[in-house]
């Protein structure tokens, strides 16, 4: 896409949003539309087809932060008006004038104080449009940047830079330092105790450098957690899954726990305890200097596969005991609800 299409064409419009619309606004206004003008949706519509393309243009500028930036400071450059490269008419000077004015090129409109000032697309007689805006924007060629003829470069924020990063348990728990190689660049990243899986660290200014005295990108590293036999994190919290036989389920008791820095803890379970029950042990979890997590255990009842014929005699004689007692009443009559 050129310059002088950005010029000429209101993407704002296209998607039917204000210009200061936010992200999710203007991600909203995309959907609808694009599902509206989908060529599956409007097979043989050429009109349609081409509508779901301006559509698919102006959000692919106005949803990328820089890009969006750069585009509104065309658009308020040249007004928001449409600009041609030869006379202009009806008394309004053309893209030259305006072009010339701002950077010292020529005197207004032909018979009006001076020459006009022509702007080629390349070539020898100068830079052309691209170049112009390019320079201004830090993608212009070499020759026309913030040292060239113009002598104006707007400052530009760097873009930013993604990165990921999966580190073991044990170090996401405790928090830790990780090399990234960016750029060409060695960058450490400090890592906080207690991040979980899929958080994003954002490094301010370890991006792509900015332009015309523009500030850094930053580098933003997705953390992924390589998975533990027998911990997860849940926020600052740990949990575990302890297994309880069907006896110590019913009758309570008392286990030793392990803990992540190898020691163990004491934990009741209470007579009467159904499987899936969580259990908590405070200040066992995540260690941080602001807050400290806890030990969350989740008590899972195994039922033995095999059975001595004594186990089994006494199971038939507790089930007999037990008997009349419905432990699925009213499901039936919840499932009805």
């Amino acid at each position: 896409m050129t310059g002088q299409d950005w010029m000429e064409k209101d993407f704002y419009a296209v998607l039917g949003v204000p210009k200061d619309a936010d992200d999710a606004a203007v991600k909203k206004a995309y959907r609808k539309l694009a599902r509206q003008f989908h060529p599956d949706q409007n097979q043989g519509n050429a009109s349609a087809e081409t509508k779901f393309k301006e559509i698919g243009e102006a959000y692919a500028v106005l949803s990328d932060s820089e890009q969006r930036r750069q585009y509104d400071a065309v658009r308020a450059m040249a007004g928001g008006a449409r600009f041609s490269a030869g006379p202009g008419g009806a008394g309004a000077g053309g893209f030259e004038d305006i072009m010339g004015s701002m950077f010292g090129g020529g005197q207004g409109p032909a018979g009006r104080g001076g020459p006009r000032v022509r702007y080629s697309q390349g070539g020898s007689a100068g830079p052309g449009f691209e170049d112009i805006l390019g320079s201004m924007f830090g993608g212009g060629r070499p020759g026309y940047g913030s040292a060239g003829p113009t002598g104006f470069t707007a400052p530009t924020q760097g873009a930013d830079v993604v990165a990921q990063v999966t580190l073991p348990f044990r170090a996401a728990v405790e928090g830790t330092t990780a090399e990234l190689e960016v750029n060409g660049r060695t960058i450490t990243a400090r890592v906080p105790a207690g991040i979980n899986d899929g958080k994003k660290l954002r490094l301010r200014g370890k991006g792509k450098p900015g332009v015309g005295g523009g500030t850094a990108g930053d580098l933003v590293v997705t953390v992924h957690v390589a998975p533990h036999p027998v911990w997860t994190l849940d926020g600052l919290d740990l949990r575990m899954t302890v297994p309880v036989t069907f006896a110590e389920a019913a009758l309570g008791t008392t286990l030793k726990v392990p803990t992540l820095d190898g020691a163990t803890v004491r934990l009741k379970v209470p007579a009467g305890t159904p499987s899936g029950r969580l259990l908590r042990v405070k200040g066992r979890g995540v260690q941080t200097a602001a807050a400290n997590g806890d030990l969350l255990v989740s008590v899972q009842v195994v039922v033995p596969q095999k059975l001595s014929k004594k186990a089994k005699q006494a199971l038939e004689t507790f089930a007999a005991e037990s008997d009349g007692e419905d432990v699925r009443a009213g499901l039936a009559e919840r499932a009805a609800e």
